[in-house]
């Protein structure tokens, strides 16, 4: 759970600071406009799986070398 929940937290990370680039809208509105930009179910959703398929493969390849 710990290995799955670090992963959700670089990617929640990566698209905070996505929106704070040149091209996001962030710098235009605030921070409470970009994590209620981020903080959506689909985006959970999305980061969860690819969490779970990160934390498979990592152990994967710790049993394996």
């Amino acid at each position: 759970m710990i290995e799955v929940g670090f992963i959700l937290f670089l990617f929640y990370s990566n698209l905070l600071m996505g929106e704070f680039e040149r091209s996001g809208l962030a710098q235009k509105k605030d921070l409470l406009w970009a994590l209620s930009d981020i903080f959506t179910l689909s985006n959970f959703a999305i980061g969860t799986v690819a969490a779970v398929i990160g934390y498979i493969v990592v152990e994967f390849l710790r049993a394996k070398f």
